[in-house]
């Protein structure tokens, strides 16, 4: 049974839910970090201008498994830079191209894959407001259950398990949303590692 302080707590809870965005323009955005919808081309690539091979990267079967074996987080980043070493290695007659279109292809397969996760995070962010709004209007019900000159114990009994089960799961998402607001930016610096790498075999 939940008693009249754990009533505050969920209140509490609730109230956690439905805090005001850190920046108005994003108003599904949760994450302490800035939402930056896109990564600038300028901050992580320093190398010659990529105009001329634009979506060519997807033309060429080896660039393009190559970019997806690199674009994966699963892949650690000393194997995908050891990958870039070799195969710009092999690339001699004309390793400028193929620094270009493996970069491009990098830039935007990472681009796709943070704005794909941004993407969730901002629904899940829409899953717990509804779902502190249903915790709050659960919790004032019960109460008001309680609060009744004869309450009925088996329905307080019953919404207080319910609004448990409710707060469990708000807090679970609450700390997933924490964990994934740093993948964007592990994103982001993965990419500029790798671009680094290619630049310095370019050179």
């Amino acid at each position: 049974m939940i008693g009249r302080i754990a009533i505050g707590a969920l209140l509490a809870v609730a109230s956690t839910g439905v805090a005001c965005a850190a920046d108005p323009r994003y108003p599904n955005w949760p994450c302490a970090q800035a939402k930056v919808p896109e990564i600038s081309l300028a901050a992580v690539w320093a190398g010659p201008p990529l105009d001329d091979v634009q979506d060519k990267w997807k033309e060429d079967p080896k660039i393009s498994a190559l970019v997806e074996k690199l674009a994966a987080r699963r892949t650690p980043l000393d194997d995908a830079q050891k990958a870039i070493t070799d195969f710009l290695a092999a690339s001699a007659a004309d390793k400028t191209t193929a620094g270009k279109l493996l970069f491009a292809g990098l830039f935007d397969s990472l681009n796709a894959q943070r704005s794909s996760v941004m993407n969730g995070i901002e629904r899940v962010s829409r899953k717990q407001r509804e779902a502190a709004e249903k915790i709050r209007a659960d919790t004032l019900a019960l109460q008001a259950l309680q609060n009744a000159s004869s309450p009925d114990q088996a329905k307080v009994d019953e919404l207080g398990n319910t609004l448990l089960w409710e707060t469990r799961i708000f807090e679970d998402r609450q700390r997933v949303v924490r964990f994934v607001c740093e993948v964007p930016t592990t994103i982001d610096q993965r990419l500029f590692a790798l671009g680094r790498t290619i630049q310095q075999e370019m050179e």
